[in-house]
């Protein structure tokens, strides 16, 4: 049987978030819908544990809107002022995002993020200090490290 990660190793774990894998219904994006949860959670609960916090509008949520030419904060305030519509975040998400989003190239960068070697590396670290390192072979990227976290993979 494949470890599980040590409890508490990369802080709170908030096992409701989507999957990085998750696309958005309205426009194919992987991780989007997951960065729309990190909003609303912001917006319901003050902010995000420590564990997340480091990376909110950094991490994949920055390196998505960089590719669509965006700003978080802009995203941020569409979701938090929406009152959970997600049809209206829907229509004006789409109306901030360029007309080509280039949904395929930006699936395809988010799925292969840490497959460098420096990746392969952060990877193998995090699964040591997570206490899975039998996990090695299997985490493929940064995003396979986060479905293992929040015990999605068994």
């Amino acid at each position: 049987m494949k470890s599980r990660p040590i409890p508490g190793s990369t802080g709170e774990v908030l096992h409701e978030l989507p999957s990085p894998y998750q696309p958005h219904p309205a426009t194919g994006l992987l991780h989007l819908p997951r960065f729309i949860a990190k909003i609303r959670y912001t917006r319901d609960h003050g902010q995000l544990p420590d564990s997340y916090r480091k990376n909110y509008k950094r991490g994949f949520d920055r390196f998505l809107c960089l590719h669509l030419g965006i700003e978080p904060n802009e995203v941020e305030a569409i979701v938090r002022d929406s009152d959970d519509d997600d049809d209206e975040i829907d229509r004006l998400l789409l109306a901030l995002f360029p007309d080509n989003i280039r949904a395929v190239k930006w699936n395809r960068e988010l799925v292969q993020k840490g497959m460098t070697d420096a990746g392969r590396e952060f990877i193998r670290e995090s699964l040591e200090a997570m206490g899975c390192l039998d996990w090695v072979n299997e985490i493929k990227s940064v995003a396979d490290m986060i479905e293992l976290d929040e015990g999605r993979l068994t």
